[in-house]
């Protein structure tokens, strides 16, 4: 989006802040807050049921895991358990996790935090009526739980595979109250071996289906007053694509526990995430005061932050790693994308150096696989990169029969007996890095005689339209974790239905069988070298083009200390910020 001038930019993005209450000026605020800005709105704030990385990075803030990833260190940490997990094999293959739960832990209405919470959580997740199939993929190795009952705060998970991510899988997801999600007791009477095992049975009980209406509703997604969690923020407000704002709890129970347990510390009175679709517009929010944080900053424009002294007086601008990559995903059920070889054609038509260039500056590099590059040991980097080779990219669209039959410069061919035009789209969100890519896409793609058009969606159609498949070819990206990665949630062919996570519609025995095999693997060794053939066999099948690494580019005022940039999206963990003290 272009502005007359620059003057006009930074009234328009100031009347917009100041409108959707996102102003951070002393005249406006009296309480602590860090005003943080958003591409989109959260899909949601219920937490079994989405893995969206807007909704995760808000709802951290509201819930709380048995552990966690810290942001800092990079290596999980206990929250509301007292230590990282007891982990013993059993000799059925499987695998037992005791943890114990911090006798401070306490919920909204002062009750304390059982081992009944963490069953609750589980059976919720497994009730086969929530709408949750991605979630409920990613904890199908928990076969039970063992409560204690002479300690309410013990807890064993079972598990009936060996799973390499079983520690961060078992204690990593948010926990949340019996009391307040379960008021009439409907799951009571269903215990979590029953849901693992035959959940499709009790689909139709009515209490089944009462429970998993109200979990669905849209009440659990965004009513302040049945968004429940043990961490330090509530929801307060939520204005739809202005703001979202979180408040600090009165009597947050880690406040006790700061000084020896950092990762419970929680200091701005007010958390407030910023809505602003345009990056023009939030560059210039940010200029005008009224954001105290942007990230995800396009090259050019960062770099030219760097050369302002408006910007450089009043922010600190950070380049730490950034674990995501970014790919062009194909629908590989679609007419088009059937065969691999037109897969492979474009991924020779797709100039990745290029984008790299003039997208991203040079800040970003070249990625094979759904593997980061600094994950050295997983990285296969012995694989060739397909280069930008239009020649190589005709002569195996020619192979897979498309040819220009009619003389009218777009390739053709008969598919299910109708002449088809080489016509596509290509979907992407309200995001002009990933447009300026699709763009380079679609110049590159129209010289081989290939028409495709863009279509710009805003997020959460977007994301929708990519689980369901209504896309033909889309820019995205996905971001990694530092303890390690389960790719079956994304690859597996499982993941293809009930909205999974598998945008790209890939289905592949092979791929499935190696997916498999990695979950339990418990050597690492062992586990990257099928990591590095599966990215060999995801090279050859080509269900998305695989581009690159961004470098990341963080923004953050400095009138905040304690602050530490960080390889975790979104970069930062605005929960640790302080106020400097005046002069």
């Amino acid at each position: 989006m272009k502005f007359k001038s620059t003057s006009l930019c930074f009234l328009a993005a100031g009347i917009l802040c100041m409108d959707m209450g996102c102003s951070s000026g002393p005249e406006k605020k009296k309480e602590f807050q860090v005003v943080t800005w958003e591409m989109a709105d959260p899909q949601m704030l219920q937490p079994l049921s989405t893995s969206e990385l807007g909704g995760t990075t808000v709802m951290r803030y509201i819930f709380q895991q048995l552990i966690d990833i810290d942001f800092k260190t990079l290596e999980l940490t206990p929250v509301l358990a007292e230590k990282r997990a007891l982990i013993e094999k059993t000799s059925k293959g499987g695998m037992r996790l005791t943890f114990s739960i911090r006798k401070e832990a306490r919920w909204d209405n002062g009750s304390p935090v059982t081992a009944k919470d963490v069953e609750f959580t589980l059976k919720a997740m497994l009730n086969p009526a929530v709408n949750n199939a991605p979630i409920k993929s990613t904890i199908d190795y928990i076969s039970d739980i063992q409560l204690y009952p002479d300690n309410p705060n013990k807890l064993t998970i079972c598990c009936d595979t060996l799973f390499f991510l079983a520690e961060a899988g078992c204690g990593g997801y948010p926990i949340i109250p019996e009391y307040a999600y379960d008021p009439k007791g409907l799951m009571k009477g269903f215990t979590v071996s029953q849901l693992h095992k035959n959940g499709a049975s009790v689909i139709n009980d009515p209490k089944i289906q009462e429970f998993a209406t109200d979990m669905n509703s849209e009440k659990r997604m965004r009513d302040k007053n049945f968004i429940v969690g043990s961490g330090p923020y509530q929801l307060d407000t939520w204005v739809t694509n202005q703001r979202l704002t979180l408040k600090k709890k009165k009597t947050y129970w880690g406040d006790a526990l700061t000084d020896q347990i950092p990762y419970l510390a929680a200091y701005p009175d007010k958390l407030v995430f910023c809505t602003i679709k345009d990056l023009n517009s939030a560059i210039a929010a940010l200029k005008a005061g009224n954001l105290d944080v942007l990230y995800q900053i396009k090259a050019k424009d960062f770099l030219e932050m760097k050369k302002d002294k408006k910007v450089t007086d009043n922010f600190n601008l950070y380049t730490p790693p950034f674990l995501v990559y970014y790919y062009l995903g194909f629908n590989t059920k679609n007419k088009f994308f059937q065969d691999k070889k037109t897969r492979q054609a474009l991924s020779y038509l797709t100039d990745v150096d290029r984008i790299i260039k003039s997208v991203y500056y040079g800040m970003a590099e070249r990625t094979v696989g759904p593997m980061h590059p600094s994950l050295k040991k997983e990285y296969n980097s012995d694989i060739p990169l397909y280069d930008f080779n239009p020649e190589k990219a005709k002569a195996l669209l020619a192979e897979d029969g498309w040819k220009d039959t009619n003389g009218d410069g777009t390739l053709d061919k008969v598919i299910d007996g109708v002449r088809t035009e080489f016509k596509i789209n290509i979907a992407f969100n309200t995001n002009e890095v990933r447009k300026s890519i699709a763009l380079i896409f679609q110049e590159d793609a129209r010289k081989a005689g290939i028409e495709v058009s863009l279509v710009q969606q805003e997020w959460n159609t977007y994301l929708v339209n990519m689980k369901k498949h209504n896309v033909e070819m889309f820019v995205s990206g996905w971001a990694l974790y530092p303890a390690g990665n389960d790719l079956k949630g994304v690859w597996h062919s499982e993941s293809t239905r009930n909205n999974g996570d598998n945008y790209v519609n890939f289905s592949n025995p092979t791929c499935d069988s190696i997916l498999e095999a990695v979950r339990t693997e418990i050597d690492e060794d062992k586990r990257a070298i099928m990591l590095r053939k599966l990215q060999v066999l995801m090279h050859e099948e080509a269900p998305c083009v695989f581009l690159l690494a961004p470098t990341g580019t963080l923004a953050i005022s400095k009138k905040f200390t304690n602050v530490v940039p960080s390889a975790m999206r979104p970069g930062f963990n605005p929960s640790d910020f302080m106020l400097q003290k005046p002069d």
